[in-house]
């Protein structure tokens, strides 16, 4: 598992490539900083993810969460449908959305039971009570859920002109 922080440059941004009466980029000019996407990720309140049921029904839900590094850890019970979900199939699809803004974050999941690391754990608590000052995860004692980003897709307006993606590993 790759811990937060294992990457020494940042990711490299590159146009987004869709269909062309898309007024994506088509040059390395207007394509938003890695940097920028890591503002928006580590400031969001809410984090919508998308998992598929066993029958491959789709499923989405907001979570509270905590980005850090290269890395988003977020808490729940593993009864939860989202949970139960991402046990049959780990591949997760996190959105945020913030007016005009669209950060979109693809990866794998992965739980784990009780962390190790305890500096890791109390940066995750840290940055939990920062932006929510309550119901704080126990990373060590009860488990976080971690997604490792694979990509990422993002805008900063409805216009889409500064379209960028990014490969995470």
């Amino acid at each position: 598992m790759t811990q937060p922080g294992d990457l020494n440059v940042p990711p490299q941004s590159q146009p987004v490539h869709g269909p062309s009466i898309y007024p994506f980029p088509r040059d390395g000019e207007a394509l938003l900083p890695w940097s920028w996407v890591e503002g928006q990720l580590r400031d969001a309140q809410y984090y919508w993810i998308a998992t598929v049921r066993p029958d491959g029904r789709p499923h989405a839900t907001p979570l509270w969460g905590a980005w850090l590094g290269m890395a988003w850890y977020f808490d729940g019970a593993p009864q939860a449908r989202w949970a139960r979900n991402l046990a049959h199939n780990p591949a997760l699809t996190m959105h945020l959305e913030h007016g005009d803004v669209v950060v979109i974050v693809e990866g794998i999941v992965e739980h784990i039971p009780s962390m190790a690391d305890e500096a890791l754990a109390q940066r995750i608590i840290a940055e939990w009570d920062r932006k929510y000052g309550r119901l704080h995860p126990d990373p060590v004692g009860q488990g976080i859920w971690h997604l490792q980003p694979r990509s990422a897709r993002a805008w900063s307006s409805i216009e889409v002109t500064d379209a960028t993606s990014w490969r995470l590993g």
